[in-house]
């Protein structure tokens, strides 16, 4: 993860890396998130991967958490001119 110190791309930390971040701190199984960036040529989808148990921590009482995600990665496309769709996908 890359947050602090050196040249401008070293501070740049990718929208994977942070939805990961954000969502281990959810889940009680932190080793089983994964997220895949999906590039498109106008967008790009997060396919957000966690286990069976953690889904409804991810999403949150009434897609609270979810929510609040993907007002985040939203924020981040409007400064990179850039869509980002989530999908959360629960691993069997």
């Amino acid at each position: 993860m890359r947050v602090s110190g050196g040249p401008r791309e070293q501070q740049q930390m990718e929208v994977r890396e942070l939805i990961e971040e954000i969502v281990k701190a959810l889940v009680d199984n932190p080793d089983q998130v994964q997220c895949v960036e999906i590039q498109g040529t106008q967008s790009c989808v997060l396919e957000l991967h966690v286990a069976p148990g953690d889904v409804g921590k991810v999403i949150g009482k009434r897609g609270v958490h979810a929510d609040a995600i993907r007002r985040l990665v939203h924020a981040i496309g409007g400064k990179r001119k850039r869509r980002y769709v989530l999908e959360i996908i629960e691993d069997n």
